[in-house]
């Protein structure tokens, strides 16, 4: 089964429990991002330690799965992130990596990789503020603007692997992923660009109201796409890194949770830029 067939495999089953989600909102939303950002940050640090480093793995996946809790709780009015806050939560780490690893623990890298895996992980919590963004004025227009970049990672995904696969000759980064061609990497671009136009006039236009230029449609189909390809090269470096064929056991056959979202964890955030952006 190839990589194609399985992120598709999983689209079909976990797209309507999750357009179900985000429709939905609010505390649900919040707690099924920690779930992910949590399971996420579980597989980074698994990786990690099969490469030999060792992180504060429960420091780590508490404070990844508590990130889309505190932003659920910023759009409350409940809390405002500052400086101090962050602050609190590097020297929460800081002082435990001093307390449980010691000169001898490298603690330098135990600080960084768990930082890092927590920031990673994390990067799914952009799908609450592009659910709740000004232009998400109701649960309908709130769920297509978030499934926007979704549609762009599969036509990511779909017009790199066609591509790739007619054209292709020329590898991408061979040394990362052998599979990725220059040819799939630029038919995915250009994929992306032409779902982009269809979903902005077919969905957002009547759903959100948010009309894009054909300037917008290029830029934003493009920034997508590039960060869907950069997400996906990423966790492929990482695993080549550890030295294992899937970042976790999750999801069976399929692997775990970064081989299904390794994609969406760049295009959310880019997403939320890029609409800003266009709308500012």
């Amino acid at each position: 089964m190839t990589e194609l067939t399985r992120r598709v495999l999983f689209s079909v089953v976990a797209a309507p429990l999750a357009g179900l989600v985000i429709y939905f909102g609010g505390w649900a939303l919040a707690a099924t991002l920690g779930a992910i950002a949590g399971t996420a940050a579980w597989e980074i640090f698994r990786m990690a330690r099969a490469d030999g480093t060792n992180p504060l793995s429960t420091l780590g996946i508490a404070l990844a799965a508590l990130i889309p809790l505190c932003v659920h709780a910023h759009y409350l009015g409940l809390f405002t992130p500052s400086i101090a806050a962050d602050s609190v939560i590097f020297l929460a780490v800081v002082a435990s990596v001093i307390w449980a690893r010691g000169a001898e623990g490298k603690p330098f890298v135990a600080i960084s990789v768990t930082v890092f895996g927590v920031l990673y992980a994390a990067m799914i919590t952009f799908v609450y503020p592009l659910r709740y963004h000004d232009y998400a004025v109701g649960a309908g227009a709130g769920t297509a603007l978030v499934m926007f970049p979704v549609f762009l990672v599969w036509a990511t995904d779909t017009g790199a692997y066609t591509f790739g696969r007619l054209f292709g000759k020329k590898k991408l980064m061979p040394s990362v992923s052998p599979g990725k061609t220059v040819v799939g990497a630029i038919g995915g671009l250009f994929v992306a660009i032409a779902i982009c136009w269809l979903y902005s006039k077919a969905v957002l236009e009547p759903a959100a109201h948010l009309a894009l230029s054909p300037i917008g449609v290029v830029v934003f189909g493009a920034a997508i796409s590039i960060a869907a390809q950069t997400g996906d090269l990423l966790e492929s470096l990482l695993k080549r890194d550890a030295g294992v064929k899937d970042s976790g056991t999750l999801l069976g056959g399929h692997g775990g949770m970064l081989d299904r979202l390794d994609a969406f964890l760049f295009a959310a955030p880019a997403a939320y830029f890029t609409i800003l952006a266009f709308t500012a």
